[in-house]
């Protein structure tokens, strides 16, 4: 039983949930990281290892996402990201798992590893993979695919959004932050003053900001904009809270009506660097000193900037004395005995210059 529904039992017999991954994560001090930064207090919570099939954040937002699917008998589902998007490998995987079709509609982005190693493992998942040069085509390409698929089979595909980030999506967090009380209550770690996370289509942020209000937590998010501004603000931020609060009410009225607490979310926007998905020295830095100090693997896109912008604030003395969660969104599942198998050249031509180009520079 997840939290949400032992605090709210009236969701539990409203809201569509599909149990996907292994909950509740992992906290655990990182004591070789805290030392270099000179604090005691810095925590991780290991949503890398969120689910068996696949971790990282995402698999919170699709057990509501996928459930409400599997509710309404849909057969087919699509989502859109980056060529890379660990959203898209996510939801393939899931939708696969619960006997789901996916359609992954993807933009072109720079160049990394991870981008081949997803593009090869969703492909072992059998999603349907679409390529194209920028972001307004694809949204053309969408509503063609959408007629497409109505033609065709009699039905649309469902849409998911980018990230997840739906109001539903975004109840995956609530739950999260509930979770969270609770482990704080078990002593798991102290109560945060702080909690670092990456921002960017901002369903996870706006989550678990939600529900440190609903769960009494006085925690600040910290939220670390990866993507460009127009698609992470503080704007959006409210809107998305509003519209999550109101579905949990209109659901469960004991699940109260907040006011949007901006004063509890800090977007930090000096680690995005120069575009989405193009790695920055700092966040490189930070990738390597964690994996070095406590034996933790990050990537540059997301969660490398996130760390990277802890490091920073805890060097300008703005964390001392604080409790400093960072909340590891990264995948830390091996899929490489499956993308070992396959031939890049199975999947559709226009993503094959990903491996057959070089990686970006500091993708080392």
């Amino acid at each position: 039983m997840i939290e949400l529904f032992i605090r709210y039992p009236a969701l539990k017999e409203r809201l569509s949930h599909v149990p996907l991954g292994n909950f509740p994560t992992p906290i655990h001090k990182l004591d070789n990281l805290g030392s270099d930064m000179g604090s005691d207090s810095i925590y991780i919570k290991r949503d890398d290892r969120a689910g068996r099939l696949y971790g990282g954040n995402k698999v919170r937002k699709l057990e509501f996402i996928l459930g409400h699917a599997l509710e309404t008998k849909v057969k087919k589902v699509m989502t859109f990201g980056a060529a890379g998007s660990n959203h898209a490998l996510a939801t393939v995987i899931f939708a696969h798992s619960v006997g789901l079709k996916s359609i992954s509609m993807l933009f072109s982005q720079p160049n990394a590893r991870y981008v081949q190693h997803n593009l090869l493992a969703s492909h072992f998942y059998d999603a349907e993979l679409k390529h194209y040069p920028g972001k307004n085509i694809l949204i053309l390409a969408t509503f063609f695919e959408l007629l497409r698929h109505r033609v065709r089979y009699g039905y649309f595909p469902r849409v998911i959004p980018p990230g997840g980030s739906s109001p539903l999506g975004t109840v995956g967090f609530v739950n999260a932050a509930l979770e969270l009380k609770k482990q704080v209550e078990e002593r798991s770690m102290p109560e945060p003053d702080y909690i670092y996370v990456p921002l960017g289509t901002m369903g996870t942020a706006v989550g678990l900001l939600l529900g440190t209000v609903a769960a009494g937590l006085k925690s600040k998010i910290a939220a670390v904009r990866v993507v460009d501004s127009g698609m992470a603000n503080i704007k959006k931020a409210e809107d998305l809270f509003n519209k999550t609060n109101i579905l949990l009410h209109s659901m469960d009225p004991s699940f109260e009506l907040y006011r949007f607490p901006r004063e509890r979310i800090i977007i930090e926007k000096d680690f995005f660097g120069e575009r989405y998905a193009l790695f920055t020295q700092e966040a490189m830095e930070a990738v390597c000193l964690i994996k070095d100090r406590e034996d933790i693997d990050l990537e540059g896109t997301y969660t490398g900037k996130t760390l990277a912008a802890l490091i920073s604030d805890c060097k300008g003395k703005s964390l001392n004395g604080k409790v400093i969660l960072f909340w590891n969104t990264h995948n830390s599942v091996d899929l490489t005995d499956i993308v070992s198998k396959i031939d890049y050249r199975e999947l559709p031509s226009g993503f094959h210059p990903y491996f057959e180009k070089g990686f970006q520079p500091l993708d080392k």
